[in-house]
């Protein structure tokens, strides 16, 4: 199936990514990097262009594996020295094990049904996994052509993806977890919620 524009890309995914965020884009990557300590061993889940890394990760030395369905920016990543891996996290193939397994921005591509992958996180994570969501989309606008233009340009290679969290579903689905969370705010804005979970 053919992605979006965004996901062929990394040029169109970044300048999508800083006009959604505007003053608040570094602040969304910020939040995740303090989290991470310097030489920890990092998966990312649905890296894309893995801007987490390049901008905010590699000069604390960590070792970073980014895994994405999409050829393009796995290759990307490994020519910027990172280790990445094309993976379909839809399957039930075992995560690479780490200290920490993040996941920024993608956990809607698993909707209706996420619990699974954050399982999966949970169990290959050694110290904590860290998610930071969007809760505030223009896919779930009012205004009938935002949202339109919201569902139909985030096709990874699933198909338009309709559906997003707000802030009360996100929630509701961490209540589930309730055990290990550790953490949770909002970040860049408000536009995302943050949640931290001991393995």
């Amino acid at each position: 199936m053919r992605t979006s524009l965004i996901y062929r890309n990394a040029t169109v995914y970044e300048l999508l990514i800083r006009a959604l965020y505007g003053r608040h884009y570094t602040a969304r990557y910020r939040a995740i990097e303090a989290l991470v300590p310097d030489g920890a061993s990092v998966v990312d889940l649905c890296c894309g262009p893995a801007t987490l890394y390049t901008r905010y990760l590699r000069d604390k030395s960590v070792d970073y594996t980014g895994l994405d369905r999409n050829d393009k920016f796995v290759a990307q990543l490994t020519e910027s020295g990172g280790r990445g891996m094309v993976w379909n996290l839809n399957s039930d193939t075992p995560l690479p094990e780490a200290d920490y397994l993040v996941m920024q921005a993608s956990l809607y591509h698993f909707l209706p049904e996420p619990a699974p992958v954050l399982d999966r996180m949970l169990k290959a994570a050694r110290k904590q996994v860290i998610i930071a969501e969007p809760v505030r989309n223009i896919a779930s606008s009012d205004n009938r052509v935002l949202a339109a233009i919201g569902q139909r340009f985030t096709n990874a290679g699933d198909g338009a993806q309709a559906h997003r969290f707000t802030e009360e579903t996100l929630d509701e689905l961490f209540r589930g977890y309730e055990s290990r969370v550790v953490r949770q705010s909002l970040i860049a804005g408000g536009r995302e919620k943050l949640y931290v979970l001991d393995a």
